[in-house]
C-alpha cells in the first residue's frame, strides 16, 4: 500500500540526504511516543511471544473493547485487511471512494467484483449496496480527512446483510468515538486500525483487527506464528503506555492543521482546500493544474508532497499535505510563495 512519496528516491534526485527532505507526502505523526534508545534492553535471543500477550493487553488498555470482542495483531493495517478479505472470500466488494487504490487491487487479486461509490457526490447514505456484499469504508476518510457519523450508514449496510470493514487508521487524530463499540450489536462488523501513523513510527509495522471473539478465533487458525518482531512489540507496548502523548498529539494536530490550512488558502494557488478532521489536508488545483508541476517547483526547497492521482476517483490536480510541525509548515509556505 503506497502511503506517501519515496523520500530516498526524491533525496537522490535532488542531491540531499533522506533526513533532509521535508516530507509532506506521508501522513505520519511528526512526533514519536518512544525514544528508540529506550529499547536497548530488549532481548533478541529467544523467540517472541507467539500469542502477543503483553502487546494485546497494551492495545486493550488503550482501546477498551466491548463485550464479546477480541483483537488480532498484524504487521500493519494493510496486512490485516488482506488477511480479512482472504478469510471472508467476498464475491462482491463495495468501496467508498476516493480511497487508497490498494483496496481495489487486493479485492481484484482475490477475484472479487468491485463496485465504487463516490463519497463526493450526493449523500453517502442514499447509495444502495448489493445484499450480502462486503463494504469497506475509511473513517476519517483519506485523502480528504472527512469524519463521518456512521450511524445511518451502519443501518443501511446491516439492512443489506453486509460484512462491514471500517478502517480507522486516522481516527486517533480526532476526538471521535470508535465504531468498535458497535461490534457487540452486529457480528459482521470488523474494525481495522494502524498504530504506526498516530505513534509516528512508520518503520514499526503494527496494526490490529477488532471483531467478535468467535470470528477472531477462526481467523487466527490461518495466521502464521511470529508475525511481529520482539522490537516491534516492545516499541508499541511502550508507545501505547504513553498516555500523555495522546493529548499532546490531539492538541498539536488541531493547532498545526489550522496553520497548514491557512498557508494553503493564502497561496491562492488552489481551487479548493477541503475541510479535514485528520492529520492531513486535501487541496485541488484549478482544472489546468498539475500536481507534478507543483512537486517539481517545490523540489529545490527539499519539499515532498503527495499527488493523489493513484487514489480511486482523483487525478493529478489533487494534492494531499500531511500536518507537520510549525517549522516545516513555515518552510512549505516559503516554498509555495517562491516557487
Amino acid at each position: 500500500m503506497q502511503h506517501g512519496g519515496n523520500i530516498y528516491a526524491f533525496a537522490q534526485q535532488i542531491g540531499c540526504l533522506p533526513e533532509q527532505v521535508i516530507d509532506f507526502s506521508a501522513n505520519i505523526n511528526p512526533s514519536q511516543a518512544v525514544a528508540v534508545q529506550d529499547l536497548s534492553a530488549v532481548s533478541l535471543t529467544p523467540y517472541g511471544d507467539p500469542d502477543y500477550g503483553l502487546l494485546k493487553q497494551a492495545i486493550k488498555n488503550r482501546y477498551p473493547l466491548p463485550d464479546e470482542a477480541d483483537i488480532e495483531v498484524f504487521n500493519g493495517a494493510s496486512a490485516a485487511i488482506f488477511s480479512l478479505l482472504r478469510f471472508l472470500q467476498p464475491a462482491e466488494v463495495v468501496l467508498y471512494a476516493p480511497l487508497y487504490g490498494e483496496y481495489q487491487r487486493l479485492s481484484e487479486r482475490l477475484g472479487c467484483k468491485v463496485q465504487l461509490i463516490n463519497r463526493f457526490v450526493g449523500d453517502v447514505t442514499e447509495h444502495r449496496v448489493p445484499p450480502g456484499c462486503t463494504v469497506i469504508f475509511v473513517n476519517p476518510a483519506t485523502p480528504d480527512g472527512t469524519l463521518y457519523d456512521l450511524t445511518a450508514l451502519l443501518g443501511v449496510w446491516q439492512a443489506a446483510d453486509c460484512h462491514i470493514v471500517v478502517d480507522e487508521s486516522f481516527l486517533d487524530f480526532c476526538q471521535a468515538t470508535s465504531t468498535m463499540a458497535c461490534i457487540t450489536d452486529y457480528k459482521k462488523l470488523y474494525v481495522v486500525k494502524s498504530l504506526s501513523k498516530f505513534y509516528g513510527c512508520a518503520g514499526v509495522r503494527v496494526g490490529f483487527l477488532t471483531a467478535r471473539s468467535d470470528f477472531i478465533r477462526q481467523l487466527k487458525t490461518l495466521e502464521p506464528a511470529w508475525k511481529l518482531s520482539s522490537l516491534d512489540m516492545a516499541y508499541m507496548q511502550s508507545a501505547l503506555a504513553n498516555i500523555a502523548f495522546v493529548g499532546q498529539t490531539l492538541y498539536e494536530t488541531q493547532e498545526n492543521r489550522i496553520l497548514l490550512r491557512q498557508v494553503l488558502e493564502n497561496t491562492g494557488q488552489f481551487a479548493t482546500v477541503y475541510p479535514s478532521a485528520a492529520n492531513f489536508i486535501l487541496a485541488r488545483l484549478p482544472d489546468e493544474g498539475d500536481g507534478y508541476d507543483m512537486q517539481a517547483k517545490l523540489a529545490p526547497f527539499r519539499l515532498l508532497i503527495r499527488v493523489c492521482d493513484n487514489f480511486i476517483g482523483l487525478d493529478k490536480r489533487y494534492i494531499r499535505f500531511a500536518v507537520k510541525d510549525k517549522k516545516a509548515i513555515k518552510q512549505l509556505a516559503q516554498g509555495l510563495e517562491n516557487s
